[in-house]
């Protein structure tokens, strides 16, 4: 392959990023079905808020579409589309199939397709690429398949993606320079691994230890409070042991920790395999959700006259200085509390509004009108306005 024309399926926290190293090199098409989000690119506008405009500028005559029929030259496709859970906590592969249907109507002789949507094992195997094979074409003779887990950790400035390792798996050598000239330009450090399905394995196993660290300390947590044990006082004196790994309570959200335990766990399942601890984990971290309404209801009946307050919450996104706000528990927090709870509203300047109209959002220029303060979420932007704030009006709920 002597030219490399790539293209990214997908442009969220995933693909974007891809898309805009691979444009410092390659004339790169970044496709996504989202009209909207197209768009938006195309005004340089990320509503994410990951990118600023002068870095989603576009070079080397890339372009943004939503049309099928700019992306049919092409001959490395990266697929990074979302593979969410439905509400019965199974896997949902309804975008990464119908991204297979329309790639099988275009891709050519020669062509390279890697997925990097978090599945559960042999997904790329028994699912991607049969449906490619659709095409009349066969893998591994006609066309050449992937699998590269993405590990994209949102609002970090540290970890950008060049300097995270990436782990690139495939079945045939014969890619091999073509991948390592794609992916040199992704990551800094490549790990090749010949096993697909050991690839896809490793991915949500990652965040499954992840998941698994933070129930732990949820539940200590939880423990400590109910029997009245200051968990701070406890947490720094276990930190003197060498090997205690400080880990911390919260709210666990996003697109990886609450779905990708589900992943395997499906996958276990087909195989007869019992995910115990995996599944109890989750249920630790989804129990965070009223756990925590009940501690502030607590806190907040326990101010006089609490009825005639007005209540503000702080930050509704899965996590600190990001936009993002899948499988957000601090959205879930607050919408019980407006229920339980008259005079509540919200503030949150890294969320577009529109999407959250009934949550009752406030400008900033309406926030010293407030009486109590609740902060589920304590982004870098909120620390001039606390400074204003008297402490004794504020509610950290995980203090």
């Amino acid at each position: 392959m002597k030219n490399i024309y790539p293209v990214i399926v997908g442009l969220g926290y995933v693909g974007l990023p891809i898309f805009l190293n691979l444009q410092e090199n390659f004339k790169t098409i970044g496709f996504d079905i989202n009209k909207e989000r197209i768009i938006s690119l195309k005004k340089r506008e990320d509503y994410n808020k990951e990118f600023s405009r002068n870095q989603l500028k576009l070079k080397k005559k890339s372009m943004y579409t939503n049309k099928l029929k700019d992306i049919k030259k092409g001959n490395f496709y990266i697929v990074a589309v979302p593979t969410p859970i439905d509400k019965k906590n199974t896997p949902d592969l309804t975008l990464l199939k119908k991204s297979c249907k329309f790639l099988s109507k275009i891709i050519k002789k020669g062509d390279i397709i890697f997925f990097e949507s978090t599945v559960y094992p042999t997904v790329t195997n028994e699912i991607c690429i049969p449906i490619l094979n659709t095409s009349g074409l066969q893998e591994n003779n006609d066309f050449y398949v992937g699998y590269s887990p993405e590990r994209i950790n949102p609002g970090d400035k540290k970890k950008t993606l060049k300097s995270i390792p990436k782990i690139v798996a495939f079945k045939n050598n014969i890619i091999k320079q073509p991948v390592k000239r794609i992916y040199r330009h992704i990551s800094k450090k490549i790990i090749f691994s010949k096993n697909i399905i050991e690839a896809e394995t490793s991915k949500v196993i990652e965040n499954i230890q992840r998941d698994l660290n933070i129930a732990l300390i949820n539940e200590i947590y939880k423990v400590c409070y109910i029997s009245n044990i200051n968990f701070r006082n406890v947490l720094n004196l276990a930190k003197s042991k060498w090997n205690f790994i400080p880990f911390e309570p919260g709210l666990v959200g996003g697109h990886c920790l609450p779905v990708d335990p589900y992943y395997f766990s499906y996958f276990a399942k087909t195989k007869g395999a019992k995910t115990n601890i995996i599944l109890n984990g989750r249920k630790t971290n989804n129990s965070m959700t009223n756990f925590m309404v009940s501690k502030i209801s607590k806190q907040i009946n326990s101010i006089d006259n609490f009825y005639k307050k007005k209540i503000l919450v702080m930050g509704l996104t899965y996590k600190k200085n990001v936009a993002d706000t899948r499988n957000s528990l601090a959205i879930k927090i607050l919408k019980i509390l407006q229920k339980k709870f008259k005079n509540i509203e919200a503030y949150d300047p890294l969320i577009e509004n529109k999407k959250y109209k009934s949550l009752k959002f406030v400008r900033r220029k309406m926030i010293n009108k407030f009486d109590i303060y609740i902060v589920l979420i304590k982004h870098n932007i909120f620390k001039n306005i606390i400074k204003k704030i008297h402490r004794k009006k504020i509610i950290y709920p995980f203090l």
